[in-house]
């Protein structure tokens, strides 16, 4: 998929002469490393904000129990 957006960036020939990461900057276009992180997090509060039905995502995000730090309940435990 990266190869592919590679390829789209070459299309625009003033920035023929860029490298792959100058391009993205150039055409204000996010790496597809980021945009599958920032999709990852929007999931994530979607389950948290139950937006999903609570049958089809029960048991996919662990959340703190009795949690003393401060700031929100939303903490999610790390599975191993």
């Amino acid at each position: 998929m990266e190869n592919v957006q590679k390829r789209a960036t070459k299309q625009v020939r003033s920035l023929l002469h860029l490298d792959y990461k100058q391009r993205l900057i150039k055409l204000h276009m996010p790496t597809l490393k980021y945009r599958r992180h920032r999709g990852d997090m929007i999931e994530v509060f979607k389950i948290l904000q139950e937006i999903y039905d609570k049958d089809i995502t029960d048991g996919i995000l662990h959340l703190a129990q009795n949690d003393r730090t401060r700031g929100h309940s939303f903490k999610l435990i790390a599975q191993s």
